[in-house]
């Protein structure tokens, strides 16, 4: 972490490790431990989206088996961005307290709440179809399209961090 920003007058939630919703942070030292769960589940969703990623690069010829190692990769994928919405959106989190301390930053902020939305609904609608055994005709374009949505993650990911940085000067790393 390059700085510790004031919290004077701000409200924002509690992150002792493995904090409750809803509980608010008041000083310097529980808003780092807020910053180190944040970059904690930001390894794990940074792992994730490699897993969906070698799990496509799978040869498609396996069929049967290569449906179910991508569903089970995106599954994992989705639990974890539902983890990163709920961190990220919640009343006093991350861009919510964004903006407020910097409103300069809300355009960027609103870009990043609208692709939580698409991209929840994206994943959940592939999601889907690889659970209820939809029909894939084109499993190459499928692949192709899950491979599009894993790179943009990847931006969305890097996006973020660089609104952290922005508005905290906190640096989230690449969380490895």
């Amino acid at each position: 972490m390059n700085a510790e920003p004031s919290l004077v007058g701000h409200r924002i939630y509690r992150a002792a490790k493995h904090p409750p919703v809803g509980v608010r942070v008041d000083t310097p030292t529980e808003m780092a431990a807020y910053f180190e769960r944040v970059r904690a589940h930001r390894s794990e969703l940074r792992e994730s989206v490699a897993a969906v990623g070698l799990a496509l690069d799978a040869p498609i010829a396996r069929g049967g088996a290569w449906r179910e190692r991508v569903r089970a990769a995106l599954a994992e994928l989705a639990h974890d961005f539902a983890d990163h919405i709920d961190l990220t959106e919640s009343v006093g989190g991350i861009y919510d307290r964004a903006k407020h301390t910097a409103p300069r930053l809300s355009p960027a902020v609103d870009r990043l709440l609208a692709e939580h939305r698409a991209y929840r609904e994206t994943i959940g609608g592939y999601l889907a179809v690889l659970e209820h055994g939809g029909t894939l005709a084109d499993l190459p374009a499928f692949r192709d399209e899950l491979t599009t949505l894993v790179g943009r993650l990847v931006r969305h990911r890097q996006a973020g961090g660089d609104l952290v940085y922005e508005a905290y000067e906190v640096d989230l790393g690449g969380s490895d």
